[in-house]
């Protein structure tokens, strides 16, 4: 029987007044792909992918206008 293939699954987390926080994809439990976060607001405070719940590549932090203010690349973690 070939093995199950486990699919993304979209989720989003929401602030305590109901706006959304952030929200991406996840398999398993587990972050995955692209996600976003968001000021109560809704403008967006940071965007980057997930790798197996890592933070990988580019990671961008926006300002409450929704301009880039500060890239950060995401160094793959070393084996143990």
């Amino acid at each position: 029987m070939p093995a199950k293939r486990s699919r993304a699954k979209e989720h989003v987390h929401y602030h305590k007044d109901g706006t959304i926080w952030a929200k991406g994809q996840t398999i398993n439990g587990v972050m995955t792909g692209y996600w976003e976060w968001f000021r109560k607001d809704g403008t967006i405070m940071r965007s980057g992918s997930f790798e197996n719940g890592e933070q990988v590549g580019q990671w961008t932090t926006y300002d409450k206008n929704g301009n880039a203010v500060k890239v950060t690349t995401m160094k793959p973690k070393k084996a143990k």
